[in-house]
């Protein structure tokens, strides 16, 4: 069975394991989060609970979007999400950090950070051409199609927009775990800038 929670990336700092290791952590709030609805295979073809998480304003959301919190009693929440055959819970109940402990491997999704519009050498790590004097050829892409065919493959590689998008970093180890104030430590580093929502789930 799947479990998860939303969060939000607070920044990364460093602590020390019981043997003096200094070891470098991302720190997340992790919520604590509601169930705003549940999903069934009966009613909707596949098992899911959606979470919410961080309160909001009401005035904030139209009708539809908040008849789904009222329907239940519920605190309007700015963030929803979906975590798969995460089914054993019903709307109004809470997830928290309890749900982890320390050690276990989780799987953590948010969205990079975002380099806008780069060229061939930043966004594929290609190499530039000759820097002498009189070269026109330092940073440009080069040759983009074929001879035989006449026409430029799909999947060719060529300058355009680079980071913003989803990305999971998989099999991270939770260093520790702070119930009190809904905190995960996690070993190593996670997508996406500071106060980035993250998905951090496991199977």
């Amino acid at each position: 069975m799947t479990k998860g929670i939303l969060g939000k990336k607070l920044g990364m700092t460093q602590i020390f394991s019981d043997d003096g290791t200094v070891v470098p952590v991302t720190v997340l709030e992790a919520g604590p989060c509601v169930v705003v609805q549940k999903k069934t295979k009966e009613t909707d073809g596949y098992t899911a609970v959606q979470l919410g998480f961080e309160d909001i304003d009401e005035n904030k959301l139209n009708k539809p979007e908040l008849g789904k919190f009222t329907k239940h009693g519920l605190q309007p929440k700015r963030y929803l999400k979906e975590i798969r055959d995460f089914d054993d819970l019903e709307p109004g109940e809470e997830v928290t950090v309890e749900i982890f402990t320390a050690g276990e491997k989780v799987n953590v999704t948010g969205r990079s950070k975002g380099q806008g519009f780069t060229g061939n050498v930043k966004r594929y790590n290609h190499g530039t051409g000759p820097k002498s004097h009189g070269s026109h050829f330092k940073r440009a892409p080069g040759a983009v199609g074929s001879v035989d065919a006449a026409r430029v493959f799909k999947g060719q590689k060529m300058p355009g927009q680079m980071g913003n998008d989803r990305v999971t970093v998989e099999n991270i180890e939770i260093q520790k775990v702070d119930v009190e104030r809904n905190l995960l430590m996690i070993k190593g580093s996670v997508p996406g800038p500071e106060k980035e929502l993250v998905t951090i789930w496991s199977r």
